[in-house]
């Protein structure tokens, strides 16, 4: 299911921005771009996500902000001078005339920066988990509304194919006396002047019964209908089941429409199979 969220939260100087993307997925796939002081928190961070989401594509984006207090600056002089004579010695070797000065040396700045790793790292990842979890539970909120109007829509799909089942339950009791007449009269048509053989006649209208009887078909596509909508009061993750239901209706339709040679049901069945279809693009998106 699709989404967006974007959450800020500020602590001792440092401030966490991220921002949460969601796009239809079958499985869950976290994709994170995270700040270098961050990058020993991913496992950490999907985990996050897997607790409040399970099923998407979720792309996250974490950016790290600091004002002078929570950011220090220092130096490891002894560092910064140690640096300076490398260079200085480079010079020599490679016969440079221009002089060693100081902007050279804040190339290599990032050597001989002095902080403490460790008590940034908590502090950093501290602030970005209460903003990491703000974001995750609004996207999940967002996800959860746009569920509702899929599952109004799956009502009013799964209602007009029970309308439909009725309707060719219905046809498919009536074709049967229709067929056995047609035959008695094509048979009359070839045997004129012949005695025509009863027994013979009811033999071939079980034997057509049989092929036009779609009860056991409409019978299972009920049975999943009612499962239909007993998984939507569930509290557990629909997609899997909901998408296992589609399945198994689109087989018995499909089955229904093979047996019927009649046009109006072969009309009702690919009305259903169209219903059955939007569903199953739609469940996708359920998790």
């Amino acid at each position: 299911m699709t989404g967006f969220s974007k959450s800020e939260a500020t602590e001792n100087g440092i401030k966490a921005t991220v921002e949460v993307k969601s796009v239809n997925g079958r499985y869950l796939d976290v994709n994170s771009k995270l700040p270098r002081a961050l990058s020993h928190k991913e496992i950490e961070i999907k985990e996050m996500v897997k607790s409040i989401l399970s099923r998407g594509s979720v792309s996250l984006n974490i950016n790290l902000e600091y004002d002078g207090v929570a950011k220090p600056f220092g130096i490891n002089e002894q560092a910064a001078v140690n640096a300076y004579e490398i260079l200085k010695n480079l010079n020599k070797k490679l016969k440079i005339k221009e002089p060693v000065n100081l902007d050279h040396l804040i190339a290599f700045a990032s050597y001989f920066n002095q902080k403490d790793e460790e008590t940034d790292s908590e502090a950093e990842w501290k602030v970005t988990k209460t903003a990491l979890l703000e974001a995750l539970r609004n996207l999940d909120k967002m996800r959860q509304k746009e569920g509702q109007q899929i599952l109004k829509d799956f009502q009013n799909r799964i209602k007009n194919i029970s309308v439909a089942v009725d309707k060719i339950e219905a046809l498919s009791v009536k074709r049967v006396p229709e067929e056995r007449e047609k035959l008695r009269q094509r048979i009359a048509q070839l045997f004129e002047s012949d005695e025509i053989d009863e027994n013979r006649i009811q033999m071939e209208i079980v034997f057509i019964a049989n092929r036009l009887d779609v009860s056991e078909e409409c019978v299972r596509l009920r049975s999943h209908i009612k499962f239909f909508y007993e998984t939507f009061k569930s509290k557990d993750p629909l997609g899997q089941k909901l998408n296992f239901l589609i399945q198994e209706m689109n087989r018995e339709i499909n089955t229904t429409g093979s047996k019927s040679d009649s046009a109006e049901i072969s009309q009702i069945v690919v009305g259903v199979k169209e219903e059955i279809e939007r569903i199953r693009e739609q469940v996708q998106n359920i998790e």
